[in-house]
């Protein structure tokens, strides 16, 4: 098997693994606990692309997210690829938001997403919403 291939199942085994983690703390584990670990302080060095490298781990965990048995909806999503980027040393924010008044009858009131300089690079639905935390940044 080619070292690619390899790298590419491993990339998916820690997406897994930290999706499972995440969608086991949401469920489970009051809020308190584990808001501390996401997010964390964005670079001043605007000349690397950390939104590129974000982007690809981002594209991991979709592709993790729907290969497993069971729904992992945004916040673990997000939750994963914070601890991912804090692995590979890129700063990020963790937004958790709520729809506005007259448009909490859609589905999914709540939401969060992953933003890095601005972008967002998981989480990336139509609103409006009305964001209720920011971690990290």
């Amino acid at each position: 098997m080619r070292l690619d291939t390899w790298r590419s199942r491993f990339r998916t085994a820690k997406a897994i693994a930290r999706l499972c983690w995440a969608r086991f703390l949401v469920a489970w584990i009051p809020f308190e606990r584990w808001r501390y670990t996401l997010g964390s302080p964005e670079q001043s060095d605007r000349d690397f692309d950390f939104v590129g490298k974000a982007k690809g781990l981002a594209a991991d965990i979709e592709w993790a997210a729907r290969r497993l048995p069971f729904a992992v909806k945004c916040l673990p999503r997000a939750m994963a690829l914070s601890w991912m980027l804090q692995q590979n040393g890129i700063g990020h924010v963790v937004v958790i938001a709520v729809r506005t008044a007259e448009a909490r009858q859609l589905p999914d009131a709540l939401h969060a997403w992953v933003e890095i300089q601005g972008h967002k690079v998981i989480g990336d639905l139509p609103g409006p919403w009305i964001e209720t935390l920011r971690l990290g940044g």
